[in-house]
């Protein structure tokens, strides 16, 4: 299973982003589809997960308001939309896979795509 995220880049304070997650390969079972984190010198950090059907969602606190998952199961797609954006969501952003749901746990991660805030 191969995993690609992409839509990050250079933004400014406020403006509204949507990251994309590709998955791809041999799909035997896929239960969740989530989103993580990492900024500079901080442990990567859990921002959303999203069950199979799509209505069970989980989000970190320091996502909770501005960022909402969604995944297409028809196109192996996850989404993570994110308002407001703040220099504080400057980060690595990666996908991962759960066999179980949005609760993972986590079986596999893609490569991130970065994300900078600048105020």
């Amino acid at each position: 299973v191969q995993l690609q995220a992409s839509g990050g880049g250079l933004v400014q304070a406020g403006d509204s982003l949507r990251l994309s997650c590709a998955v791809s390969g041999r799909i035997s079972s896929i239960g969740g589809m989530g989103w993580f984190r990492q900024a500079p010198g901080m442990e990567r950090e859990f921002v959303a997960g999203i069950g199979w059907s799509g209505t069970n969602m989980n989000y970190g606190d320091s996502a909770k308001g501005r960022f909402t998952i969604s995944r297409d199961n028809i196109k192996n797609m996850a989404y993570l939309q994110i308002l407001s954006l703040k220099p504080e969501d400057t980060a690595v952003y990666y996908c991962a896979l759960s066999r179980l749901g949005a609760y993972g746990p986590w079986d596999s991660w893609g490569q991130g795509t970065q994300v900078t805030v600048s105020s």
